[in-house]
């Protein structure tokens, strides 16, 4: 009886640390921020991770698409940002962390809706993870 206590206490205690492993910002250099502007070109709005694809024109002028990761519809919901905040098409200008091999890849920290649109957020920077 005693043994299964302590295992049911060690499994309440160990079991919040196992799904926090999934959750790992390791594959992002989260000490420096990169600054990107573009159009968006979709947006993905699921479960476990939100992503949003950002054509970002590059040195040459030509255009890259990036790919953001954000938490999940429940975490932006929770922070006030509705599906249509951001739509295909719109011109956004994000904050995020860069994945570490250098692809066109990032944590997105930050996005500020650059579509005109006071009623979907124009203007007003939103964090997204």
């Amino acid at each position: 009886m005693l043994a299964k206590s302590i295992m049911l206490v060690l499994g309440f205690i160990l079991l919040p640390n196992i799904s926090d492993g999934h959750h790992s910002h390791v594959n992002y250099a989260v000490s420096e921020f990169t600054h990107l502007e573009g159009i968006v070109r979709e947006v993905h709005l699921i479960n476990p991770h939100s992503w949003i694809y950002l054509e970002v024109q590059d040195d040459q002028d030509e255009p890259v698409i990036w790919a953001l990761e954000s938490t999940s519809p429940d975490g932006l919901r929770r922070a006030g940002i509705l599906p249509d905040f951001v739509r295909v098409g719109d011109r956004i200008e994000v904050r995020c962390h860069r994945q570490r091999d250098n692809h066109s890849a990032c944590l997105l920290g930050f996005l500020t809706p650059l579509h005109g649109d006071t009623g979907r957020g124009h203007g007003i920077e939103r964090e997204w993870d």
